[in-house]
């Protein structure tokens, strides 16, 4: 059976426990965001492990739970996409090389799926030019089988440290977003052409309406935004990512 085994930190094919001073999960606060907090508790953080190699997927579980994490582990990465929480926080660590579906292309199935989750690969399969690629495509990680602990745990760590950035950071965007609900129709497309640096006379006669009328729709804008010159207004659209 492929065990972990404690000799020089390696990863081992003789049985035998892999012992590891127990880690403590990443207690690090979230940055402080301007915004309301979110409107419901996130789920707690999980490491998902997906590899078609069951004793292997035992072992690892093992190791990240003596070391303080929660782990579910998947035997297949059609079986993890299935049975994925749509609001799931934490990470995944998957192998490269698998039947079906391989670790590359869950990859990219979570990338257009818009999920959130940092990747790390952990795989007996590495090779530069797979490690590039997986980098490139936004990967967190890429270690070996045979890694040291001490280099999977810190992984670990910093992928789920990368995830609560992120949630942080989409939470805060959306307390930024939510004034520009209030807005009508014409009010986001006065918005837009103010934030281009067009001048009152320009969109009026790009709009087809009366000057008067811009003036007082970029009132409504900034009343409801509450901000007070146009520098303002433009850092906050593009930190909203409202026209993007």
């Amino acid at each position: 059976m492929f065990l972990f085994h404690a000799t020089g930190g390696k990863w081992r094919g003789a049985s035998g426990r892999w012992q590891v001073k127990k880690a403590q999960p990443n207690s690090t606060s979230p940055p402080d965001r301007t915004g309301p907090p979110a409107t419901c508790p996130s789920p707690p953080a999980t490491v998902f492990v997906v590899d078609d190699d069951v004793s292997f997927l035992r072992s690892l579980s093992r190791l990240l739970r003596t070391s303080g994490f929660q782990a579910v582990v998947h035997k297949s990465a059609a079986e993890f996409l299935a049975e994925l929480p749509p609001n799931a926080n934490g990470c995944v660590i998957t192998d490269l090389m698998m039947p079906g579906m391989d670790g590359m292309a869950l990859q990219e199935a979570l990338r257009k799926a818009g999920s959130p989750l940092p990747i790390l690969f952990l795989t007996g399969h590495g090779d530069i030019p797979t490690t590039v690629q997986a980098m490139r495509r936004g990967a967190d990680d890429f270690l070996t089988k045979h890694a040291p602990k001490a280099d999977v745990i810190a992984a670990v760590n910093r992928a789920l440290a990368h995830d609560e950035e992120q949630r942080a950071e989409r939470v805060r965007r959306e307390a930024l977003r939510q004034p520009f609900a209030l807005l009508t129709d014409r009010e986001r497309e006065v918005l837009r052409h103010v934030v281009q640096g067009r001048l009152n006379k320009q969109i009026a006669a790009d709009l087809g309406i009366h000057e008067r009328t811009v003036k007082l729709h970029r009132t409504n804008v900034t009343t409801k935004l509450q901000v007070h010159s146009v520098a303002e207004l433009t850092r906050l659209v593009e930190e909203a990512g409202i026209f993007k």
